[in-house]
């Protein structure tokens, strides 16, 4: 809604600079009522096609065809536009009559705008104004928040050294859930699950790496997770989000998804690797650690498991969450054994 505001109040300057250096404003122009109109006309296209068209639109290019979509979208735009620039005129005729918006006056004199040259403009503008938005969401789904502004700035054409913390989450007994709900059901599961945690992997500004399988990875950068320790009370947002569903999960599946997590840090090589499928690229042995140390819930009987080093990193916690020590550990696939906590609330 804030960008298409700015990008509305950008447009009028233009014109309005355009048209003054040109010497074609009128002798009555009035500012303030030209100015509040294209507010009124940005503040609804940021509310109706922010928040509810382009929400809608995107759900269609998820349903349908192509083409379908393409369609449907064509044709709910053109209702928004003609009822948001029918908006716009009816206010400026208000301001100039000075009568209310509502008046027969009124609303005649804003029905003329359909037959100018300036709704066709506008109409052709924000067509492509909604569109490019539409892209933009789409290649933000696909890459991840956070992940789509560093790749057009080209952060990671080459590759380069980054710091990161990494959490690998798990759905306990996957393979014992499978063969109940058969494959079909089953993958509903994972996608129901998956999406349900999702917020709080997005309030946590944590960036969904990749899905294997029944397993989540996150990464934060460093300032992200470790601020207000967004990396740490993201696995207990997440839990709390399922348990708040676990009536819809057992009156669907049967079954309420439980999981575990890893948690570690250290630093990797980022870069884009691919090239039929290009894709942003972690590489480091910290992954592979994060990954051991999730698989260590099952021996040890906990939820959440996290390197020390990466306790010892965090800021103070929340009332009531402690942190607790587990000894050294002897990781697969690890020659060294690794010194490793959980985290519980207790009063």
């Amino acid at each position: 809604m804030i960008a298409w505001v700015l990008i509305s109040n950008a447009l009028f300057f233009y014109e309005l600079i355009t048209l003054s250096s040109n010497q074609a404003l009128s002798s009555d122009f009035d500012f303030i009522s030209a100015f509040g109109a294209n507010l009124v006309v940005g503040v609804s296209a940021g509310l109706i096609g922010g928040l509810i068209t382009v929400n809608l639109m995107e759900y269609w290019l998820r349903r349908h065809a192509f083409w379908k979509a393409l369609l449907l979208i064509i044709v709910i735009y053109t209702i928004t536009a003609i009822a948001i620039s029918f908006l716009g005129a009816a206010y400026l005729a208000s301001e100039n009559f000075e009568l209310p918006m509502w008046h027969q006056e009124v609303i005649e004199e804003a029905g003329f705008i359909f037959g100018s040259w300036i709704f066709l403009k506008n109409f052709v503008i924000w067509l492509f104004i909604v569109l490019a938005t539409l892209v933009v969401l789409m290649i933000n789904d696909k890459y991840g928040p956070g992940v789509f502004p560093d790749y057009l700035r080209g952060k990671y054409f080459h590759p380069k050294r980054e710091e990161r913390i990494f959490m690998f989450a798990d759905i306990k007994n996957a393979t014992g859930i499978a063969e109940i709900l058969g494959e079909q059901k089953y993958f509903n599961f994972l996608k129901d699950f998956f999406k349900d945690i999702t917020p709080a992997i997005v309030q946590s500004r944590g960036e969904i790496y990749q899905y294997v399988g029944d397993e989540i990875v996150v990464s934060w950068k460093m300032n992200k997770g470790l601020k207000n320790n967004r990396a740490l009370l993201c696995f207990f947002e997440m839990r709390s989000l399922i348990q708040g569903k676990k009536e819809l999960y057992l009156e669907k599946y049967g079954e309420i998804p439980e999981f575990k997590v890893g948690l570690h840090y250290g630093q990797v090589m980022v870069g884009e690797l691919g090239q039929v499928k290009r894709e942003i690229a972690f590489s480091g042995d910290v992954l592979n650690t994060t990954s051991r140390i999730q698989a260590k819930c099952n021996d040890l009987g906990v939820d959440i498991l996290a390197s020390v080093a990466f306790g010892n990193i965090l800021g103070e916690l929340p009332n009531g969450l402690h942190q607790h020590p587990l000894g050294s550990q002897i990781l697969k696939g690890k020659a060294e054994e690794l010194e490793l906590v959980t985290f519980r609330y207790e009063n």
